[in-house]
């Protein structure tokens, strides 16, 4: 029989000191914790307030129907519209199309929903080996690997490749990915302007007198908040001048620009004069998720062993692996079965009609077509006007664009119909003269 201890008076009376003194040290510690809760929260509310102040906070509207060139879009009044969506990179307009869903939907019952692994674990399928391989033979290139995200894929390549002794030469207006990405090496930066030449010579000679082992030039393919296209013929005159690698980040031309989709390279013929392509399988190619880098075996063979979004993320998902295939068969045929000639033909009509109405549409004839407005206010109203009327558009404004260039950046696809179009001009057309953004109609 067990024999009950009670505390002698001494040490009951300690333990309670113990016990009172405990409970004091929470309560001060949980003070002290809401106290910096609070202060935390009133420093990200005031921030957001800010941001609201000025004009560019930005809300997400909700979807509630497959990616295409209509949509239904829910209300804040719990009522759902039907607007002509004109948003959306889905250029050949292959997100919903029957055969990238069948594909994702086979590979999902094939080979699962996921691999609970990085590649170098147990991650690796046969599907994702398929898919490189598919890529590769795509651009000609020796050898492809996957990524998450094509930002991802940037993340992971500068640092990968280049030392301290090395130099990178970027774009300032790459897109933030390449940014980040360059941040995270080690190698000495050089920044020229968009697109300029002159300024892109001088950052290399700079580079040559810093003594550096390589040069890499760093460069969106389109840019894509412009829809300006890289005069890649000419970068690669200056790198070949100078000696310097090419890396392109083409997100927004893979599978629609040049004759074949295969992107800026193709479109101006200089495929064997660049030396990495970054792009994504999230935009043409089906609309999904993940990216790549494709280039010279060993630079791959590199990046599986040192690149860090690549050894510690997740592999693709058998599904967007199989929606990224069928989307590349795709491809290969949108030429003969008139993808190519609806995205361009769209993409001439809506900036010649909004071009005499009176907009300033920036860009190279690219489906990208950002309606320059310049006040970040305005650009919110214009966009929300813009819905009313059945047409799904976003205003872009600081930080996504510099200070005073707010504008709303349309997006063609080859799934828009002339119909839809005509009524996204005549819409904006419309409000534009309201806002007194172009003049009124005589």
């Amino acid at each position: 029989m067990l024999r009950r201890i009670t505390p002698t008076g001494a040490s009951l009376a300690r333990h309670l000191i113990a016990t009172t003194s405990s409970k004091r040290t929470i309560t001060s510690s949980t003070r002290a914790l809401n106290k910096a809760q609070d202060n935390f929260t009133k420093v990200l509310r005031d921030e957001i307030d800010s941001i609201k102040a000025a004009g560019t906070y930005k809300s997400e509207r909700v979807i509630i129907s497959p990616q295409n060139s209509a949509i239904r879009v829910a209300g804040k009044d719990g009522k759902a519209s039907d607007q002509i969506n004109f948003c959306a990179n889905n250029y050949l307009g292959l997100a919903d199309h029957p055969e990238v869903i069948a594909r994702s939907k086979k590979f999902l019952d094939t080979h699962g929903s996921g691999l609970s692994s990085v590649r170098f674990i147990c991650g690796t399928q046969d599907i994702h080996k398929d898919l490189e391989k598919k890529l590769t033979k795509f651009y000609g290139t020796e050898d492809t690997i996957l990524y998450a995200s094509c930002f991802d894929a940037n993340a992971g390549i500068f640092e990968t490749i280049l030392t301290a002794e090395d130099a990178v030469i970027s774009d300032s207006l790459n897109h933030a990915s390449i940014i980040d990405g360059i941040r995270l090496c080690k190698a000495k930066r050089f920044r020229y302007g968009n697109c300029d030449m002159g300024d892109l010579e001088a950052k290399l000679q700079e580079a040559d007198k810093a003594g550096v082992r390589m040069k890499l030039i760093a460069t969106d393919g389109v840019f894509s908040m412009d829809g300006k296209i890289a005069p890649l013929d000419k970068i690669c005159d200056l790198a070949e001048k100078y000696n310097a690698l090419i890396f392109v980040d083409d997100c927004h031309s893979t599978g629609f620009l040049g004759p074949n989709g295969r992107g800026t390279a193709e479109y101006f013929g200089v495929e064997d004069r660049v030396h990495i392509v970054n792009s994504t399988l999230g935009k043409a190619l089906g609309g999904a998720a993940g990216g790549y880098t494709t280039g010279c075996k060993e630079m791959i063979d590199l990046l599986r062993n040192r690149s860090r979004p690549y050894l510690f993320s997740n592999s693709l998902p058998p599904a967007v692996v199989g929606s990224a295939s069928a989307a590349l068969d795709l491809i290969e045929g949108a030429k003969t079965n008139g993808l190519f000639d609806s995205l361009w033909g769209n993409t001439k009509l809506f900036r010649k009609l909004l071009t005499e109405a009176g907009f300033t549409i920036k860009g190279d004839n690219h489906p990208i077509s950002p309606v320059m407005l310049g006040d970040a206010r305005l650009a919110s109203e214009f966009a929300d006007k813009m819905l009313q009327r059945g047409i799904y558009v976003v205003g872009f404004s600081y930080p996504v664009v510099p200070k005073g260039q707010a504008r709303i950046r349309v997006q063609l696809s080859a799934a828009h119909t002339e119909e839809q179009i005509r009524q996204a001009a005549d819409a904006f057309i419309e409000i534009g003269r309201e806002l007194g953004v172009i003049g009124k109609k005589n």
